[in-house]
């Protein structure tokens, strides 16, 4: 993926979930220049509830 952020340690189906809210979020005007960081922790936060741990 040249140009885009790649966020550690998710599957390829959260990281295109972390491009959509992103992109949609940009698209839309929200959170002004923190669109990238809403839509990482979106996806950090899934990923940790759904059991996925540090080094497990």
């Amino acid at each position: 993926m040249p140009g885009k952020k790649h966020l550690r340690g998710v599957s390829d189906k959260e990281q295109r979930q972390y491009e959509h809210i992103k992109e949609s979020a940009e698209r839309s005007g929200r959170y002004g220049d923190r669109a990238e960081e809403v839509a990482a922790r979106t996806v950090m936060k899934q990923h940790n509830d759904e059991g996925h741990r540090k080094g497990a």
